[in-house]
């Protein structure tokens, strides 16, 4: 089940429609539903609630004005370990350093005249 601070994929009718972050799951009047309050990840950002089953909110298909909505839990990939080629550029790149960490230049963006 997704769950407060969780970000989803909105389907709407079988097509991905829009990323959002579910802020608040609180209970409703009636019983077993509860107000999902969704921020809507677009330009400009919107605010929605929606009154919505546990099962809605697992990922099972539902309607809405008689469009299908799924409800999609979204998953980061694992970030993938470098591969032999960038290790080797990146211990060349560190290696004048003395405590082998990556000295960048730092180019202050505030500052500028």
């Amino acid at each position: 089940m997704a769950r407060e601070g969780d970000v989803v994929l909105v389907h709407v009718e079988d097509r991905p429609a829009f990323f959002a972050r579910i802020e608040c799951i609180g209970p409703d009047l009636k019983p077993d539903w509860y107000q999902v309050n969704l921020l809507v990840l677009q330009m400009p950002l919107v605010q929605v609630t929606w009154i919505l089953r546990q099962d809605y909110i697992s990922g099972n298909s539902f309607t809405m004005g008689g469009k299908k909505i799924l409800i999609e839990p979204v998953v980061a990939p694992p970030p993938e370990p470098p591969s032999d080629e960038e290790s080797e550029s990146r211990k060349e790149a560190t290696k004048h350093c003395p405590d082998g960490g990556d000295k960048g230049k730092v180019i202050p963006l505030f500052d500028r005249k």
